[in-house]
């Protein structure tokens, strides 16, 4: 009896909870985040921004006057939203190096999530 009265309890607690409270997530939206930032369908954006997405060095080019000119990915931790966006919904970047990507709203959305707080976990 005493069994049962303890589920019929958590059952109710359950049903009245706030669904803020209840993850039932089988991921988080962070882990969702990172798994999506090393593969977001093409080049995973670590392999340029890094695995804390503060930019890295990608590489050093010679133009036709022998010039050396180094490649680098950006910090993009303090990044807005709308840049955020802009630059991940345009069908070619300023930068003539960042891949196009086509990802819906919640794939970005947790892209950014996870950026925002990496390193904060």
């Amino acid at each position: 009896m005493l069994r049962i009265l303890s589920i019929l309890f958590i059952f109710q607690y359950l049903l009245l909870a706030k669904p803020d409270i209840i993850d039932n997530s089988f991921i988080t939206k962070f882990e969702y985040g990172l798994m999506l930032y090393q593969n977001p369908r093409g080049i995973g954006c670590n392999k340029c921004h890094g695995d804390d997405a503060k930019g890295s060095f990608i590489a050093l080019y010679k133009d036709h006057k022998d010039n050396i000119h180094k490649v680098t990915a950006p910090d993009i931790t303090n990044i807005s939203k709308e840049k955020f966006y802009e630059v991940l919904q345009s069908t070619k970047s300023n930068s003539l190096i960042m891949p196009t990507y086509f990802l819906t709203n919640d794939e970005l959305d947790s892209i950014y999530f996870f950026i925002k707080n990496v390193g904060k976990q």
